[in-house]
């Protein structure tokens, strides 16, 4: 399948300074990026599908690193059906598994985490809702687990670990289950903040988690209760090296405080945005784009480190290919712009604004997916399709 973008506005390859595209077209073959340059290059015919973006701009496929996935397209805590193919329409073309927690029944014991992750791993490995790539099996680190466990998962696929649900009786039991999962290659994430569900720890402050040191401190804004003091922030902010995820189902008066304290030690690469959804609060398609417009507008983030705080920088923590518009890159990318009545023009200077912008097309893997969001607001700027877009296969591969 080859597939041409052109007539690109407003763009950001992903990077933390926002850089644009070299050129205003984009070209995918077999679900890569193959050539970046002037649309005065392109010649239709030489393409099955073209989209004319007709201004509106380009950004690579958000990367949501919290989603409470459990098998298939399905949530069981919310009792809803194809709430991942809804994100699509959000603009989220990865989702990160925060472990498997939310199914009915979870095991406990050494060998039942361990199988959860691999089912889990081995469930997302090729199905794709929606488009969306699912990165499933996140082993929930439980009390007898070794490093040759982890070993033992990493050969199998399973390269994420998630803290702070297991059966263990202090914070700092977590210190060598982290360190051991770490040094099998496994990227590891810990809860932090208050405790989300009856019979974990009832809090994981900044000291826990500096003694702990994992990869990513997940909702260090809360999950949904936030650390219990202000110092808790800021000593996670200037002590801490893990990345800083700040969740849209999180306290948003934390979310601002750590993107001031972000700013203020020049740490704003830490900064991952994300959902923590399908959680009590719901299911949000728009979670990452409504947490961004509230940083950006409130928080004094800029909206270039907004963007790559849900696609490069994410993509970096987490060792993917994706994130950014290179050519070589998987083409998952997002076609947007400011909705209509906004007081921004762009789709930057609505977020600015404070407002989510509004999503034209969305291609996972090289392929559209959609051209019209059903969730996001109307674009003041819609695709133009030349060509036949292929109708989605069954079961959303």
């Amino acid at each position: 399948m080859s597939l041409a973008i052109t007539s690109i506005g407003l763009s950001h390859v992903g990077d933390a300074a926002g850089t644009p595209l070299d050129g205003d077209a984009i070209v995918c073959e077999d679900g890569v990026i193959t050539w970046i340059g002037s649309s005065a290059d392109v010649a239709p015919g030489d393409h099955e599908i073209v989209l004319d973006a007709q201004g509106a701009g380009v950004v690579p496929g958000l990367i949501d690193s919290h989603v409470h996935s459990t098998f298939g397209d399905y949530t069981p805590r919310q009792k809803t059906v194809g709430f991942l193919e809804s994100y699509v329409h959000g603009g989220v073309t990865r989702a990160i598994s925060a472990s498997e927690v939310h199914v009915p029944g979870r095991p406990s014991d050494p060998e039942g985490v361990k199988a959860l992750a691999v089912a889990a791993q081995r469930a997302f490995a090729h199905f794709r809702p929606g488009g969306m790539t699912v990165h499933g099996g996140s082993v929930i680190l439980e009390p007898g687990l070794t490093y040759d466990d982890f070993a033992y998962l990493r050969e199998q696929g399973v390269w994420l670990a998630k803290g702070g649900f297991g059966a263990v009786s202090s914070p700092l039991d977590y210190v060598d289950l982290v360190a051991d999962a770490r040094r099998a290659g496994i990227v590891t994430t810990v809860h932090t903040g208050g405790g989300s569900i009856p019979g974990t720890l009832e809090r994981m402050d900044a000291e826990a988690m500096l003694r702990i040191d994992p990869d990513v401190s997940f909702h260090c804004n809360g999950g949904p209760t936030a650390m219990p003091t202000a110092a808790d922030n800021e000593r996670l902010v200037r002590e801490g090296r893990m990345a800083l995820q700040l969740v849209m189902a999180g306290n948003l008066r934390s979310s601002l405080d750590i993107c001031r304290l972000a700013r203020e030690h020049g740490q704003e690469h830490r900064i991952l945005i994300a959902s923590d959804t399908p959680t009590g609060t719901g299911v949000v398609p728009l979670a990452l784009w409504h947490l961004s417009a509230e940083l950006v507008s409130l928080g004094g983030l800029t909206w270039r480190q907004a963007v790559a705080s849900m696609t490069g920088q994410v993509a970096d923590v987490y060792g993917l290919d994706a994130g950014r518009l290179e050519v070589g890159r998987p083409a998952d990318l997002v076609i947007l712009d400011a909705p209509l009545g906004s007081a921004g023009t762009t789709w930057a200077e609505a977020l600015e604004a404070g407002d989510v912008p509004g999503v034209c097309a969305v291609v996972t893997d090289g392929t559209v997916r959609l051209t019209k969001s059903r969730n996001t607001p109307a674009a003041r700027r819609n695709v133009r399709v030349t060509g036949t877009i292929p109708a989605p296969s069954a079961g959303g591969h």
